[in-house]
């Protein structure tokens, strides 16, 4: 029979966990297949790790990474997968937007033959999600061209592709763009997302912005594009100018005057190359960062299983 991993990561979700456990307790008993519930405790401040202890003494199914900080939602992904059995890996949130029955429509898919089964969720017309609209819309034109058009946040995978995943061994990347990057055979299954049970979201803005860089950089190298074009379109400008300021001096004996103009172009070339250094010294941090070779997450405790010595 087949264990299906389901990974939760949680950071301060100690409204929403026995709720969530009951749903999800709901899902296997209705299902054919073993389950294993791995929670990840992402440096949380509240009790939540206090309740899933109490949990996993009720049922052996449940297990529990408790990371020594916050690393972030994608580290904690990697690690459920670092220390998943499945032979599939399913993700989904502690707030219950996404409805966990959706396990079932996804289980379905992978065994139709699909190695990654995604979660689309719908948007209305009227929806005023314009940013997510925006970053998706992006990131399927210059990075990654099989992003479904709204995203997601749950989705299924298969035990080879979670082997692919690991073997990589990326920081600061993306978990979902990683699985769209190795290109297995891959179903969308498309649902609505409800609203968060209790609690405040911690996607916070700073999250998100780290999110949308770190996708480009990990897999576009659109940026170092645009930089070399206004370099050179900057460089033409000003040989052109240079013609002209030449050309005014030799064939009208005018010399071209203006203090002010001269620093408008110098505080504007300025910023731009300021700005492209930028965008230059993420990707020269990243290679920095990976060189070192520090882990994407420690661990700080082991809850319903064991450490195992070879991750």
């Amino acid at each position: 029979m087949a264990l299906i991993s389901v990974i939760i990561p949680i950071y301060n979700e100690e409204e929403n966990l026995s709720v969530l456990y009951q749903k999800l307790n709901e899902i296997a008993i209705q299902a054919e297949y073993d389950f294993e519930f791995i929670f990840i405790d992402d440096g949380s401040s509240d009790g939540s790790l206090r309740i899933i202890r109490e949990l996993s003494t009720k049922d052996n199914r449940i297990k529990a990474l408790s990371l020594s900080r916050n690393f972030g939602s994608h580290s904690a992904c990697l690690a459920g997968l670092m220390y998943s059995n499945g032979d599939v890996c399913t993700f989904i949130s502690a707030d219950l937007q996404d409805p966990p029955e959706l396990i079932h429509r996804l289980i379905n898919e992978w065994r139709s033959g699909y190695e990654v089964v995604i979660g689309v969720r719908e948007w209305k017309k009227d929806s005023g999600q314009f940013f997510q609209r925006l970053y998706y819309r992006l990131v399927r034109k210059f990075a990654l061209k099989n992003m479904p058009e709204s995203g997601t946040d749950v989705f299924l995978i298969d035990r080879k592709v979670v082997n692919a995943v690991i073997s990589m061994g990326e920081k600061n990347t993306s978990i979902f763009g990683l699985i769209l990057w190795s290109g297995f055979s891959q179903k969308v299954v498309y649902y609505k997302k409800g609203a968060r049970y209790k609690g405040a979201s911690k996607w916070t803005l700073g999250k998100k912005i780290k999110l949308f860089i770190d996708t480009f950089v990990s897999f576009s190298y659109y940026p170092l594009r645009v930089m070399s074009f206004l370099g050179i379109t900057i460089a033409f400008t000003g040989f052109i100018y240079a013609l002209i300021v030449i050309a005014a001096r030799l064939f009208y004996s005018k010399t071209i005057e203006g203090w002010t103009s001269l620093m408008v172009v110098l505080l504007l070339v300025s910023g731009v190359q300021m700005i492209l250094l930028g965008v230059l010294g993420e990707y020269l941090w990243r290679n920095f960062d990976e060189s070192r070779r520090r882990p994407p997450f420690i661990v700080k405790d082991f809850i319903g299983m064991e450490e195992k010595k070879e991750k």
